[in-house]
């Protein structure tokens, strides 16, 4: 069931990063157990691979991943266009365009990050998704790239590509460094700077603008909502830690009032789902890779993440397993309270 422009603004209070090998749509789906209305994120999909490689089956997801958006890489006007229309007809709720990853393949291909350089042409980008079909179009961007100064680039990046018709964005408070630094120091060595991505809100007051790099709790997803942002993306803490990022997200973050999810009902909640997925033929640890942090500072985690780790890869192995390895968590949390 797809959401409205609406909705999806408001789902982007909270949402979960794009994670190139991580936010696949098993871990989406898991993602999904614990909060109902964060706003979730494909990892990056090549417009090229879509349009050129058919390759169809990236665009593959549940209906129970509602809100959820793709994230398209490219810079081809024309093809990213055909991949929103893919996108759109898929189901998605919002098509996003990467404009922040520093991996070097990015590069290679003349997209991610090192379009910070040129606005112009993710203006032409954008306007051509806009155009190509009806779902909202986002973009993720850095603060800047390189030797950029990111107080003069930052806003006329802004300015240039919501004049094609983007009204929100996802900035990571960090300069990509194309040249010296891995993707992984990229993700921590360039400086945070949250006070110039506070300062872009105060500067285009009609665009959704939220904030991602560095945020690992809901305390400081708050925090950055009463400063007057309208939304927060986190990324590795929502993974390694889903729990205490989502788990009350939907109390926190929206105002719900029924009770918070849990570590342990999640998993029951993914038995069914693992069920299809190992009688289709898929193995388990294509889902409880995703899992292994679930019970993350508790009683019996170091247990929980040997028994799937050891165990997931057997050719024999499904929902048993998790059953298994969630008694033995039971068994050392009544342990550890008496």
């Amino acid at each position: 069931m797809k959401t409205n422009t609406s909705s999806i603004s408001n789902a982007a209070r909270l949402s979960i990063a794009p994670m190139m090998d991580w936010t696949d749509r098993h871990c989406r789906y898991l993602h999904r157990q614990l909060s109902g209305r964060a706003l979730l994120y494909t990892e990056m999909v090549t417009a090229p691979a879509l349009v050129r490689g058919g390759a169809l089956h990236l665009l593959d997801h549940a209906p129970e991943e509602h809100p959820v958006a793709l994230q398209l890489g490219g810079s081809d006007p024309k093809e990213l266009a055909q991949a929103a229309r893919l996108g759109f007809e898929a189901g998605y709720d919002e098509i996003n365009l990467n404009v922040g990853c520093p991996s070097d393949r990015v590069q290679s291909g003349t997209f991610g990050a090192v379009l910070m350089k040129n606005p112009g042409l993710v203006a032409e980008c954008c306007a051509a998704m806009i155009a190509a079909q009806p779902v909202e179009v986002t973009v993720k961007c850095r603060i800047g790239v390189d030797d950029q100064e990111p107080r003069d680039v930052l806003p006329e990046f802004l300015a240039r590509v919501a004049s094609a018709g983007v009204g929100r964005f996802s900035i990571h408070a960090r300069k990509a460094w194309l040249q010296g630094l891995s993707p992984k120091e990229n993700r921590d060595i360039p400086p945070l700077d949250y006070e110039l991505v506070q300062q872009m809100r105060g500067l285009f007051p009609a665009l959704h603008l939220s904030v991602n790099g560095g945020v690992t709790t809901l305390d400081q997803v708050e925090a950055f909502l009463e400063a007057g942002l309208d939304g927060v993306m986190v990324g590795r803490a929502a993974y390694h830690q889903p729990v205490d990022v989502l788990a009350a997200a939907d109390r926190r973050i929206f105002g719900g009032t029924g009770p918070d999810a849990t570590a342990e009902g999640a998993v029951r909640a993914m038995l069914p789902y693992i069920e299809a997925h190992v009688t289709a033929g898929g193995r388990l640890n294509q889902i409880t890779r995703h899992m292994l942090g679930l019970f993350a500072g508790r009683p019996g985690a170091r247990a929980w993440r040997r028994m799937l780790s050891e165990g997931a890869h057997r050719p024999a192995a499904g929902p048993a397993l998790l059953e298994h390895a969630l008694a033995e968590i039971e068994l050392a949390s009544h342990a550890g309270a008496t």
